[in-house]
């Protein structure tokens, strides 16, 4: 048996000094998004969506980074994180304990959300509930409609065992027919509705698939008596082994990660999640995964909550859109709308667009200009991860179709995403763009075009650079910078880094650009060490940075040196902070907050000195080791003044922020920030200017 330990106690063991366990930290960012959900402040479907989300957050938290230390206890066992101390083994006992106080408060919510939707007009019912007539409609649906789409089996000699499948919901039984005692399994088709409407009216009666099978899955074993029966999902390490030996060149990459991704669920069991953890049954899985009881988790409702997503469509419009955000449409600047040719706009000024509240279609408008103009000569871009229908391929497509050199560097090991980039690939390969797999074993996570241009003899360039994905969807949820620019430096800068890639060279010298691994920790930890010494003259010195994570430990300790010589840190961190402000002596002169809202925080920023002076750089980078160290990635300078003071003026105003912003006290715990004054919800005010 495994080291088994209380909440309390893993929250002593994740906290060192001014160090905070990762693992640990972005369970307290997923509490914030949990936290959403009871917000009443969030319209009542909204709320549900947060609940979603964070069941969703905590399935992909188990695959990778409990997979990971998973991985790290049977190879490493004795080796310890760099800030905490802590060997894998006694991480995973404390998210073990964590989480399970994690499963009773989602449950919470679950049962005061469904009290919510049940006055709106949408009850959530479970089997016992239903009257004998409604019992009798629901098994007749279940006959029709849900029992053609189950696969059974019974485990015996011809039968003998099953690999249960990633993510997936099985029903199992403890049967017996004349005195023999076996296991029946029952696996529904994901083809299968999530809900069913029970009979008419007004107000809408809904039952899950989930608890169809719980009442009339038996059927499916007739001649068989039920003893017990257990409902059940399978969670398993997604964590990879993405390296290859860059010298061998008879092999396409693409080929070797669709083997490697077929390996993902065949993988081990990290987590098993049951309806009922008193069934006899439970014990029979535990031991066939080999997986230690610390990490079953009881779930009497759903293994997830994803159908609160379209659980407004049981309800008027009129009455679902009042329970909704109101409708929000990112604006196109007059100028942009105006100008005759996106490409002389950017070749005379800057461009900045601010996701969501900036519409993304000037960026694809000027993708899908450069693909028609003679000027345009070469089109280099990365992609990380792309929409479902992607605007972006199509352009890049139509540019090689024409005869311009299209070059896409597209990330396979992009997680989760690696099939639709494989797909991707194929198709822009198909248009003659020349594809490149990445560096080496470094994923590229930069966001990045470059754009050459031949004007008479002149070589131009139009360079964007942005904090998020080149994504038509996410560019409507997630908050993130851009800029387009034409400035020669940065253009050549944009031109060597893909030469670089293409000959797998990290160690170049960049006029303006910090790229990782190489020179983007380093650049910015230069900026830090000017604040402090200005702080060490008597002169002000500030630094402000905006991220999703901060893990990277040399960066951490640079930023307490920074606070301990008297300069003012604003930190802006949504999801991971390994950093414990407030420390007497040591990080007393550091703020963290976390704002977690309607969209994504995911722009980052980092920003040194005053507003009149400041140095600031938006990235693709957040300061985590795997950032730094093991990622390609961009920091841009913002050079155009009045786009430097845009920016400086938004993230003064999330630090102002007092209704969705969190921040990190000194105990470790995450709090509201007071409200003195005038509400101020950062988002809500970004979209109503």
């Amino acid at each position: 048996m495994k080291e088994q330990i209380s909440a309390e106690k893993a929250k002593k063991r994740f906290m060192r000094g001014i160090y905070v366990n990762r693992e640990y930290s972005w369970l307290l960012f997923n509490k914030r998004v949990l936290d959403q959900a009871n917000d009443l402040s969030n319209p009542l479907l909204e709320r549900g969506k947060f609940l979603s989300i964070f069941c969703s957050n905590l399935d992909e938290f188990f695959m990778v980074r409990v997979g990971s230390l998973y991985n790290d206890s049977l190879t490493a066992p004795n080796a310890v994180d760099n800030k905490t101390q802590l060997t894998a083994a006694k991480q995973l006992a404390g998210i073990s304990a964590v989480v399970e106080k994690g499963y009773r408060d989602r449950a919470a919510t679950y049962i005061k959300l469904k009290k919510e939707l049940a006055k709106a007009g949408v009850r959530i019912v479970k089997a016992e509930e239903l009257t004998p007539r409604q019992s009798e409609e629901c098994r007749e649906y279940f006959i029709s409609r849900v029992l053609p789409l189950t696969s059974v089996m019974v485990l015996d000699a011809k039968h003998p065992m099953v690999s249960f499948e990633n993510m997936k919901n099985y029903m199992l039984y403890e049967l017996e027919r004349n005195g023999r005692r076996m296991i029946g399994i029952l696996f529904l088709n994901s083809s299968v509705e999530r809900m069913f409407r029970i009979g008419g009216g007004k107000k809408a009666k809904i039952i899950l698939a989930e608890e169809l099978v719980k009442a009339f899955g038996s059927l499916a074993f007739p001649g068989y008596d039920v003893k017990n029966r257990m409902m059940m999902r399978v969670t398993r390490n997604a964590d990879l082994d993405t390296r290859v030996d860059d010298s061998d060149v008879e092999h396409d990459f693409s080929v070797i990660m669709k083997e490697k991704i077929e390996m993902r669920a065949k993988l081990s069991a990290v987590r098993l999640e049951v309806d009922d953890e008193r069934s006899p049954l439970k014990d029979f899985v535990l031991k066939l995964l080999k997986l230690d009881s610390a990490f079953c988790f009881a779930e009497e409702h759903c293994f997830d909550y994803k159908f609160l997503f379209s659980i407004g469509k049981y309800l008027p419009p009129e009455t679902a859109n009042a329970l909704k955000y109101p409708p929000f449409k990112g604006a196109i600047a007059p100028d942009l709308e105006e100008a005759d040719s996106l490409i002389d706009y950017a070749l005379s000024k800057d461009m900045f667009l601010s996701y969501p509240y900036d519409s993304m279609s000037p960026v694809l408008e000027l993708l899908d200009e450069c693909a028609k103009d003679k000027r345009v000569q070469a089109i280099k871009i990365t992609i990380y991860r792309l929409a479902n229908h992607s605007r972006i391929v199509d352009a890049l497509c139509k540019a090689c179709e024409r005869g311009k050199q299209v070059t896409v560097v597209i990330e396979l090991m992009a997680r989760f995403d690696e099939e639709s980039n494989l797909h991707y690939a194929s198709k822009l390969q198909d248009a003659g763009c020349t594809i490149i797999y990445g560096m080496e074993n470094y994923k590229v996570h930069s966001k990045i075009v470059s754009v050459v241009l031949k004007e008479g003899e002149e070589i131009r360039y139009i360079t964007h650079l942005g904090t998020g994905n080149y994504n038509e969807s996410t560019s409507k949820q997630y908050t993130d910078l851009n800029i387009v620019t034409s400035d020669e430096e940065i253009g050549e800068d944009a031109v060597a880094f893909f030469h670089n890639i293409a000959i797998c060279n990290t160690d170049f010298a960049y006029k303006k650009l910090l790229v990782a691994p190489e020179t983007l920790k380093p650049g910015l930890m230069r900026y830090m060490d000017c604040e402090i010494e200005k702080a060490k003259a008597g002169k002000e010195g500030r630094i402000f940075a905006k991220m999703n994570s901060l893990t990277d430990k040399a960066i951490i300790d640079k930023l307490v040196e920074a606070s301990c010589a008297g300069v003012k840190i604003d930190l802006i961190v949504r999801g991971i902070c390994c950093l414990q402000p407030g420390v007497p002596g040591q990080t007393e002169n550091i703020r963290v907050i976390s704002i977690v809202g309607r969209f994504l925080e995911h722009s980052r920023v980092y920003c040194f000195g005053g507003e009149e002076d400041c140095v600031m750089y938006i990235s693709s980078a957040d300061l985590m080791t795997r950032n730094t160290d093991k990622r390609v990635e961009i920091a841009a300078p913002v050079l155009d003044k009045g786009i430097k003071r845009k920016i400086y003026a938004m993230m003064q105003t999330m630090l102002a922020d007092n209704v969705k912003a969190k921040r990190l006290c000194a105990d470790g715990k995450y709090r509201r920030v007071e409200t003195l004054g005038q509400a101020l919800d950062a988002q809500a005010s970004f979209i109503k200017n």
